[in-house]
């Protein structure tokens, strides 16, 4: 790998004591040489490049990401997701247990620990709560966690069973492992396909109450209480959602959680046109809920931003909404839409850069000499079009194909290796 400097960039690495100042930054074969502001090159060759007004923080890290493999690799592989997820400026992923076989066995984890080594991209497998995300029998969550399972869910398969909820937060507890909470009760739910509300009845569409979502909340923070154990919340959407975590934060629980990128843009009333690539899980609510989610982000009551990257295939959706699966491809486009939600740079790295790894419980990259590179180097002024030729995922189910975003990252570094998205250079995978 050559060798670049970077002039000029502003720094967010919240350690570093060029935070927020514009700085040059060396990096050679994968490594930080030196930081300061104004480097010399003297006799070493380098390819300098002008950062200024571009931004260089830790790598992105995804709490929330969907991969088919293993068993549904049409949708995603490890390595497409991994390209998918670099070009997005996604050093570190923590994949969903949803494939077939589930990874609810050390032999599942530990097959997606070795088959991603290599990769660009630090992919941590999450293990499954139950055998078979079935809810009934709890997995062998503590040999899930000596393979490599970085926590534990059952994706978007909700934990019905109060009781094993609760002894699966009081055995994670033992080993200081973490439950992913996904908050939907199921038996009201039903068969909604949408937000319930107006859209929903003008549309004659069965609709997901709020209630589905913060009853099931309101439940796990009890058993977290009782147990006196950490529990996350995936993807919260809704305002009722974060007041109860708000709550329950100044009443010191070891509560977290994230939102989804989609939720901060998107509301309900994009599906007047029964469009399946808006159709998530949770769905898309209101803009009072998506005002909330933006306040709940700015005050620190939501920890992180994930892509809920879920990709399918083409059967799946190009059909009928009410049958169509849930769930878009988000990897390449968390960015763009955070610079559309009016987020700052600088809170953009610390809910996907910081504060993912610190739930997680993994180091944050350093900016200093001798310190492998982990960074982005992002542009939210940057255009660029999203289309089947930018599109490094397998699938393609998002409403943004075809269009022109604003905000992109320019350059990754990880594991010595560099991805840069100028036109015409090497997608290094």
């Amino acid at each position: 790998m050559e060798t670049i400097l970077f002039r000029s960039v502003t720094i967010l690495f919240p350690d570093s004591e060029f935070y927020q100042q514009k700085a040059d930054v060396l990096i050679e074969n994968g490594q930080i040489k030196e930081v300061a502001s104004v480097i010399a090159l003297a006799n070493r060759e380098a390819e300098e490049i002008d950062a200024n007004g571009q931004f260089l923080s830790p790598g992105f890290f995804d709490m929330n990401v969907n991969f088919g493999e293993p068993g549904f690799e049409t949708k995603e592989t490890l390595a497409s997701g991994a390209a998918a997820a670099i070009a997005g400026g996604f050093t570190g992923l923590a994949i969903q247990p949803d494939t077939a076989p589930p990874l609810h066995s050390k032999s599942e984890i530990s097959l997606v620990v070795n088959a991603s080594r290599e990769l660009m991209a630090d992919i941590y497998p999450i293990g499954c709560i139950s055998v078979d995300r079935a809810g009934k029998d709890m997995a062998e969550l503590y040999d899930m966690h000596r393979s490599g399972a970085i926590a534990f869910s059952d994706g978007t398969r909700a934990v019905s069973d109060s009781g094993l909820m609760s002894r699966a937060l009081l055995y994670a507890n033992g080993f200081d492992g973490i439950i992913l909470s996904f908050p939907e009760d199921r038996a009201i739910a039903g068969k909604g396909r949408m937000n319930e509300g107006e859209m929903s009845t003008y549309l004659g569409i069965k609709g997901i109450p709020n209630l589905a979502e913060e009853i099931f909340i309101s439940r796990d923070l009890f058993l977290a209480e009782y147990s006196d154990s950490r529990i996350h919340f995936s993807t919260i959407s809704t305002a009722g959602s974060v007041e109860l975590i708000r709550a329950a934060r100044k009443k010191g629980l070891k509560v977290t959680c994230d939102v989804a990128a989609h939720h901060l843009v998107l509301t309900e009333s994009v599906l007047s046109g029964f469009d399946s690539n808006y159709k998530v899980k949770p769905p898309l609510r209101t803009e009072a809920d998506r005002q909330a989610l933006l306040a709940g982000l700015k005050d620190g009551t939501i920890d992180a931003i994930v892509s809920q990257h879920t990709p399918h295939e083409i059967e799946h959706k190009e059909v009928e909404f009410e049958t169509a699966s849930y769930g878009i491809i988000g990897l390449q486009t968390v960015l763009p839409l955070l610079v559309e939600a009016g987020l700052a740079p600088e809170l953009i790295v610390e809910k996907l850069s910081i504060s993912p790894r610190t739930i997680l419980g993994l180091d944050i990259p350093e900016l200093r000499s001798g310190s492998q590179a982990n960074v982005v180097i992002f542009d939210i002024h940057k255009s660029w079009t999203f289309n089947t030729s930018s599109n490094l995922s397998l699938s393609s189910n998002s409403p943004y194909i075809g269009e022109e975003l604003k905000g992109q990252a320019l350059y990754v570094i990880n594991k010595g290796k560099i991805y840069r998205a100028e036109p015409g250079s090497d997608h290094k995978k």
